[in-house]
């Protein structure tokens, strides 16, 4: 069965080309030009992902990143004709998982694709999972890497995969201080990394505000990185 993929972008020839390259690889795509026809989508339809265009016409995308973050949890990817350090900031804030600036390859997006779907469908049987712990637990938390299940204090706690991978990468490095640009890399497998990038930091603060008062287990190490006790 092959993923279901949502396209907002009032860009046509962009829509039309990130459509063709997704549809090349077997992917199920839903694309749209306005907001109106998607959201009804997102209602209707169970999707695995959705790349979203900022720049739309009456509602933009970080309001349709906001309306899916209200009910799931499958990736976002944001479209951004802008290289400004706040459109990123805001996209991340309100729950998306990586964005690509205009102009982009379409080879690029389509890996950026892959390699979130990889993490939040868990569906590569050949990563190097099986040689891991299936279960991770501590001050209340409780992570199955294998179902990719989270649970806070025997609660289902909903995380976005990238949350879901910076919580794994703390509980696995217990006791470690792991850096943001050590974590960055583990994520997303690629060097687009800068020392003002705040990507891993608006990621932590999301996924504190969801442990509520197990956020304590996560420290910051001022000008190192981040790490659980054990």
């Amino acid at each position: 069965m092959s993923e279901k993929i949502l396209i907002v972008d009032d860009e046509i020839e962009i829509a039309d080309l990130v459509e063709l390259y997704l549809k090349n690889e077997n992917y199920t795509v839903y694309k749209f030009y306005s907001a109106g026809e998607a959201l009804s989508c997102i209602e209707s339809t169970e999707l695995d992902l959705a790349i979203l265009d900022v720049m739309l016409p009456g509602i933009n995308g970080f309001a349709i990143c906001q309306k899916i973050r209200e009910r799931h949890t499958y990736p976002v990817i944001m479209l951004t004709a802008k290289m400004e350090e706040t459109d990123k900031i805001t996209g991340l804030t309100l729950g998306a998982d990586d964005y690509v600036t205009k102009p982009f390859r379409p080879l690029e997006l389509v890996a950026r694709v892959k390699a979130q779907l990889r993490r939040y469908k868990r569906y590569n049987p050949g990563m190097a999972d099986t040689l891991e712990p299936d279960a991770l637990e501590h001050a209340g938390i409780f992570m199955n890497t294998k179902t990719h299940e989270c649970l806070l204090l025997d609660e289902p706690l909903s995380l976005t995969p990238t949350e879901f991978s910076i919580l794994r990468i703390l509980l696995e490095n217990k006791g470690q201080v792991v850096s943001a640009e050590e974590m960055f890399h583990k994520i997303w497998q690629d060097e687009y990394y800068t020392k003002s990038n705040n990507t891993i930091t608006v990621h932590i603060r999301h996924l504190r505000e969801k442990l509520g008062e197990s956020a304590g287990a996560i420290k910051t190490i001022w000008g190192v990185g981040y790490k659980i006790e054990k």
